[in-house]
């Protein structure tokens, strides 16, 4: 996905593709009307911004090399595969102070907006008391470009987690502790506990779906509001994406999901991993 849009542009153009297989780089490059180069640092040399496609541990890595080295970063989520790997990450961006732009695809459709901001006026209104909310997939059965050892190690938690986690905290206000059963790789349950409501999330990534289901709903006194992805075109999400990354880049303008929303996911997801190893609910920050 990153490779067409950035090549797409216009606010970008692809510079340069490395990999850490040189064939699928030069394959890409070729592709995108782009060229190969041997090495991170020699991608850094040849950018002014750089969009990472990796796994979790090695953009924990490289991310802040390129921060240091003064490049914007386009991150993926989650940061890394564990909390530690996160903080890391986020505190050498944050400073470095170098633009940054978390990729919750999601987050950047029209459709999304409209329902934040819907669920914001129920808030306005009185208390959100409660959530309902899935984000279930069936790629681990059909196997492909997504089944990669990362995924299937950690499951939805990690990969589909990160999507949900931050619709239903921006929706319903701050998580404050989780309750969390099941198991990531096949069927996961989070009880959520927010400042005024409760919230019950599903995950899957192994369930026979013709499509993926997206869901969040909201609930209070005075009404509720529904964000659902079935027949939405998530291609709209890439160009926003693209041109909020481009104006942080050259004009230091706001993104909507950044590093330190990145950060906040992430220890959500450890409460939530916490509490299926130590069979308990977790608060945040404890």
């Amino acid at each position: 996905m990153h490779a067409p849009m950035l090549a797409r542009g216009p606010q970008t153009r692809l510079a340069a593709v490395w990999a850490r297989k040189p064939d699928a780089a030069r394959d890409l490059a070729r592709a995108f009307g782009s060229v190969a180069v041997g090495s991170h640092d020699e991608l850094l040399d040849v950018c002014e911004a750089v969009a990472y496609a990796v796994p979790p541990d090695v953009q924990a890595d490289l991310a802040p090399v390129a921060a240091r080295a003064g490049r914007a970063v386009m991150l993926e989520k989650p940061l890394g595969l564990d909390l530690r790997q996160a903080r890391g990450l986020a505190e050498t961006v944050s400073a470095t102070g170098v633009p940054n732009i978390l990729v919750l695809t999601k987050r950047f459709h029209p459709s999304t907006g409209a329902f934040l901001d819907r669920a914001a006026r129920l808030r306005a209104d009185g208390p959100i008391t409660g959530v309902l909310a899935a984000y279930l997939h069936g790629f681990t059965l059909r196997g492909g470009a997504s089944t990669t050892p990362w995924r299937l190690d950690h499951g939805a938690l990690l990969d589909l987690g990160p999507h949900l986690v931050d619709l239903v905290d921006a929706a319903a206000g701050p998580i404050r502790s989780v309750r969390a059963t099941g198991d990531p790789r096949t069927y996961l349950t989070v009880s959520t506990e927010h400042d005024d409501g409760v919230g019950q999330l599903a995950l899957s990534c192994a369930v026979a779906i013709d499509s993926a289901l997206t869901r969040v709903e909201v609930f209070s006194d005075q009404g509720s509001a529904r964000w659902d992805t079935a027949g939405i075109d998530h291609d709209a999400c890439w160009p926003v994406l693209c041109a909020e990354f481009a104006g942080a880049v050259r004009h230091g303008t706001a993104v909507r999901a950044d590093v330190e929303r990145g950060l906040s996911l992430q220890l959500v997801l450890d409460a939530v991993s916490r509490s299926l190893t130590e069979d308990r609910r977790v608060v945040l920050d404890e």
